[in-house]
């Protein structure tokens, strides 16, 4: 019986040698992981679009961190640990290799220790068999290096014929968590070839506290749909929570391209954030609109065959272009209800042509029909007799901001209008903003004690008001009483 029993197994070791099927599942050992853990494991189906969520504990500060899936080929050769090692235990890499993969998440600015949920997303690929995998997840600053390098797991399940075939992406957006932008808002205006910074306000208009909140910008090559070059990897901007009816805004700084035309842009965000800390991640996508100040479309029609002279069109003559090359406050800080001087340099951008007979005039934003600006001396105009191409002037001026003006910055606008050897009485104009700052101010009511007088040892309970006088919000505001009597 017992040979029997020897010769039946050595069958089946000699059928399963013979017939040696490579493994395309295997779960990955994290347990020596630095930084990156799971107390999940995220699960997905073929076809389908998963989310892969790990925690990310950093082993320094970022400035600005980005996380991405990278394709290993490590998993298609891995020994599995045994001695002499076993190079046909495959694993393989179970995401479709698209640009959407391995696309980079902002995760913004995180300190030391202080650990991070993250989330990205890829598709299932339709041809691998059921079990678990493991991905490679990089950190990164920069977009070009890998800061961090370490594996995580995820479970893969077969879709089966029940389920549909539309896309399962994120889940849509409710109205437990919406987003309205630049409430109450100007539109951001710029001219070229001025550096254009401006900020949009995003508040969350729902019913819940918004997580994990990523407010992605949709960049595009063509001018005519995206009016800004692109010199970033990323202009993300993302934030841990936003509350009910929190606003945090997002600061841009752009440079205008120079192929674009004068007019209203779209800018297309993508928001993506979750309605629970740990919940699933949802998606919307919104858009705010920027105006631009540019070359001009120039419109042409066929002439019938006449005598007539062809009409006039200015902008086929050549000008100078007088740009603002940089300005500063004196005093840097520049506080409502107080004098400062404004120093502006102008430049003659073009290489070839010169500019003659310039008048600049300063003209102030204006809040309830009162300018913000006004001027010392009464004068808001400057006379230039020439500008060479290249050469800068400067031009300074005492100002002082209106003392009742919210604490924000503030429009310049300097008018041009000069003459050039092809073009007589050319008129142009730029933009500058001056930030103006409040001083933070309050007062204190009636100090009421109750008892009014007590023992010597005994305690008594002292009420008052503190009433904010100024135009600033005021943070973690507190009170001490101090005295040779007071314990």
């Amino acid at each position: 019986m017992i040979k029997k029993i020897k010769i039946c197994l050595m069958a089946i070791f000699l059928m399963s040698s013979v017939v040696s099927v490579p493994s395309y599942a295997a779960l990955v050992n994290i347990e020596g992981n630095n930084y990156l853990s799971q107390s999940k494991i995220p699960q997905g189906k073929t076809g389908k679009i998963m989310n892969v969520t790990f925690s990310f504990t950093p082993g320094r500060d970022y400035d600005k961190a980005f996380a991405g899936i990278a394709y290993d080929d490590q998993t298609n050769s891995r020994d599995d640990g045994t001695e002499g090692g076993n190079n046909d235990l495959n694993n393989a890499f179970p995401f479709e290799l698209t640009s959407e993969t391995t696309k980079l998440r902002s995760l913004g600015k995180l300190q030391k220790g202080k650990k991070k949920t993250v989330t990205l997303q890829a598709r299932v690929r339709r041809d691998i068999p059921e079990g678990y995998y493991g991905v490679k997840i990089y950190i990164t600053d920069d977009g070009n290096s890998h800061d961090v390098e370490e594996y995580v797991n995820v479970w893969i399940s077969k879709s089966t014929e029940a389920e549909t075939t539309e896309e399962t992406t994120t889940a849509a957006p409710d109205k437990n968590a919406l987003f309205m932008l630049g409430e109450g808002q100007e539109t951001p205006y710029g001219v070229y070839p001025n550096v254009m910074n401006f900020a949009i306000n995003l508040r969350n208009n729902g019913k819940t506290t918004a997580y994990d909140v990523t407010a992605h910008m949709v960049l595009d090559k063509d001018s005519k749909v995206f009016p800004f070059d692109i010199n970033e990897v990323s202009y993300d901007h993302y934030f841990d929570h936003i509350d009910v009816n929190q606003v945090m805004p997002m600061n841009y700084s752009f440079m205008i391209r120079k192929d674009t035309y004068s007019g209203t842009y779209p800018i297309k965000l993508q928001i993506s954030y979750r309605d629970k800390e740990f919940g699933e991640l949802k998606t919307l996508e919104t858009e705010f609109y920027v105006n631009i100040k540019n070359k001009e479309v120039v419109e042409t029609t066929t002439a019938p065959e006449t005598t007539a002279a062809p009409e006039f069109n200015a902008n086929e003559r050549s000008k100078a272009r007088i740009v603002v090359d940089s300005y500063q406050t004196i005093p840097e800080k520049v506080i409502a209800g107080q004098e400062f001087e404004l120093v502006i340099n102008m430049k003659n951008a073009t290489t070839n042509l010169n500019a003659s007979n310039i008048l600049f005039s300063l003209e102030s934003e204006k809040v309830s029909d009162s300018a913000v600006f006004t001027t010392s001396s009464g004068s808001n105009s400057f006379v230039v007799n020439s500008l060479a191409a290249g050469a800068t002037t400067q031009l300074r001026v005492k100002m002082t901001a209106k003392p009742g003006v919210d604490q924000r910055s503030y429009g310049i606008k300097i008018g041009e209008k000069y003459d050039s050897p092809d073009f007589k009485n050319a008129e142009e104009s730029v933009n500058i903003d001056v930030p103006v700052y409040q001083v933070a101010r309050l007062g204190i009511g009636n100090i009421d004690a109750a008892p009014a007088s007590i023992a010597v040892g005994e305690e008594s309970n002292v009420t008052f008001q503190i009433n904010n006088t100024g135009k600033v919000v005021l943070y973690n505001v507190s009170a001490k009483f101090t005295g040779d009597s007071i314990k």
